[in-house]
């Protein structure tokens, strides 16, 4: 694990261009990801799975949920599968005491779920602002503390879009030896192709954020994904879906993620996600075979800096 210190400085991957025939713009590089690493065995056991028989690269760890230490075991038992810390900061357990975050927390000592009024509170409240920041940083220590590498950033409900927390996960990560964030935008010219005719919803409507999130890492020199898969049909990544993706996968560098479990049923689980589809997709020959079709190298962040 790298000491706490400056992040050394990194290649940024332009994104490529479209129009060119020269070697550049055919390299295509993917990152695929399960979010929620540590949520359950249910989820654990997926990830393996997913890895050791599938298209599945790098996986985003919950350091305080329930099944973190399992995570961390099964992720050292299998060197080959990156992991990055996956920040809580809403609708699941902190790593703090409870009594240290009372701005932050319920009644049952879990993250708050109401995004907009925490954001509105982080902009108004100087305490809330603290709080989330120590937060923020003991999270960061817990990953340290597993020894694991630390491959990549990214957060739950992507709630590192808000310019506030944003401004403090890019302070504090770096100073943990953060290298490579998830800007969460979706091209929505790939997803129709991998399903035409799909009734595509709004992938994520705090894309303005996500965009000035995606202007101040590269400006920090961090490696980010030139794209961005995963979000219009969160939950939702069936074989098709994944194979299509894989099938039309644009130059760069593409992140696809998922949230893969061999069964629903666990505390903290999102309401109406097919966790076993999504375990499928990301095992099916389909899937493999779309990959394999692609010529993309596939890693993690840490494999593409």
């Amino acid at each position: 694990m790298r000491r706490p210190g400056s992040c050394p400085a990194v290649r940024v991957w332009a994104p490529a261009r479209q129009d060119s025939g020269s070697v550049a713009d055919r390299d295509r590089r993917l990152v695929v990801t399960s979010d929620d690493f540590g949520l359950s065995r249910e989820v654990n056991e997926a990830v393996e799975q997913a890895h050791r028989d599938g298209i599945l690269t790098a996986a985003s760890l919950m350091v305080s949920a329930p099944a973190a230490a399992d995570a961390v075991a099964r992720a050292r038992r299998m060197p080959s599968l990156r992991v990055g810390l996956h920040l809580v900061m809403v609708e699941a357990w902190p790593t703090l005491p409870a009594a240290r975050l009372p701005a932050l927390v319920t009644a049952d000592g879990t993250m708050r779920t109401d995004m907009e009024r925490l954001g509105l509170d982080l902009a108004l409240k100087p305490a809330a602002r603290r709080q989330l920041a120590d937060e923020i940083a003991a999270q960061f220590s817990a990953y340290r503390a597993t020894g694991l590498p630390l491959d990549h950033v990214n957060a739950h409900k992507h709630f590192h879009v808000h310019p506030l927390v944003a401004g403090m996960v890019l302070r504090i990560g770096r100073g943990h030896g953060m290298r490579a964030i998830r800007v969460p935008l979706e091209s929505r010219a790939v997803l129709a192709r991998a399903e035409p005719g799909a009734v595509l919803g709004r992938a994520l409507d705090t894309a303005p954020w996500a965009a000035l999130l995606g202007w101040r890492v590269r400006r920090a020199g961090l490696l980010t994904p030139d794209h961005v898969l995963g979000l219009a049909w969160s939950g939702h990544m069936t074989p098709g879906r994944v194979a299509g993706c894989l099938r039309h996968l644009p130059a760069g560098l593409t992140e696809l993620y998922a949230h893969p479990a061999t069964s629903g049923g666990f505390p903290g689980e999102a309401p109406g996600y097919d966790y076993a589809g999504e375990l499928a997709a990301l095992t099916a020959p389909e899937s493999r075979e779309a990959l394999r079709a692609s010529g993309a190298r596939s890693g993690g962040f840490s494999d593409f800096l």
